[in-house]
């Protein structure tokens, strides 16, 4: 099955892409207007972090957020058989920033957020960097479309961790060279043992591990941006944030990376991926008060 899966797929990604956009839209109209996927956790978002913004203009972000959003599930399509050469072409980025440290020897952290279209960088980035390039991902519950979307993420040489296997895979592969990317913006599993600070004004649990890594492994810390400039053409900047991570105090990064996160979802508010429940866990001060991270004054 994966083989007829996969041909069939091949075939499509090489359709031109005004085609692929062309598609693109036909699925927005019916994602959008007549399914409605996930709308309302969409706009219940949106209220949440933009309260200042009228619905008409929330109602705006949220269509742009669909548009972008199913580009994105076409521009996967084309990435089976995209080049090298059009890879670069269609994705630019400041390469040195990380390129530079590795010549140093440290191992870096990418910190970003799920902008789109992350599964581009999947594959720029390895392309791109001068030492190996790490990914985690979550297994597909199809095992035909997950051995898909592991080759295509891998196909310049991104490394795959399984989340549910972090801990194995990445005691290994650590042993070495490394650059590896985390999404600091995922709900953790385990709120007992997150951070906790306002995201937009209201308190939101924050993955530890970031934390954790840079410490074990005195790892760089990066921050990682990308959007689109225009359909089928992005931008990425990394910012560094410190290559000192056992100096910072408790929290430092995941503070940082906060502020960040909300700076560039300002700037690009339909960027970012709203369908998922960033605020669905209640800040409980009784069971979490200690774990709340709080501004230097």
């Amino acid at each position: 099955m994966y083989h007829i899966v996969y041909a069939f797929l091949y075939l499509l990604s090489l359709l031109p892409w005004f085609i692929i956009y062309a598609i693109s839209d036909v699925l927005f109209f019916f994602i959008y207007h007549v399914v409605g996927y996930r709308k309302q956790i969409v706009l219940n978002n949106l209220t949440i972090a933009f309260p200042e913004k009228s619905i008409d203009e929330r109602t705006k972000i949220a269509k742009e957020f669909y548009r972008t959003f199913t580009d994105t599930l076409l521009e996967i399509l084309k990435l089976i058989s995209i080049s090298e050469a059009e890879i670069n072409k269609r994705f630019a980025c400041n390469y040195e920033v990380v390129n530079n440290l590795a010549a140093t020897g440290q191992n870096i952290q990418l910190l970003g957020g799920h902008f789109f279209n992350w599964e581009f960088l999947n594959l720029a980035y390895a392309k791109n960097f001068q030492i190996p390039f790490l990914g985690i991902y979550l297994p597909l519950t199809s095992k035909v479309f997950n051995r898909i979307m592991y080759q295509i993420r891998g196909k310049f040489g991104t490394g795959m961790i399984a989340a549910g296997n972090f801990n194995r895979e990445f005691y290994h592969l650590s042993k070495g060279r490394f650059v590896l990317a985390v999404a600091g913006d995922q709900n953790p599993v385990n709120l007992s043992k997150s951070f906790w600070l306002p995201l937009f004004g209201k308190m939101t649990p924050f993955v530890d591990g970031p934390e954790r890594i840079a410490l074990a492994k005195n790892t760089a810390i990066v921050f990682t941006n990308f959007y689109r400039i225009k359909r089928g053409y992005y931008q990425s900047e990394f910012i560094l944030l410190t290559t000192t991570p056992k100096e910072l105090p408790k929290g430092a990064i995941t503070l940082a990376f906060r502020d960040f996160l909300e700076t560039e979802i300002k700037k690009r508010p339909a960027n970012f991926l709203w369908s998922h429940r960033r605020w669905k866990h209640e800040f409980d001060a009784e069971k979490y008060g200690h774990l709340v991270i709080e501004s230097p004054k």
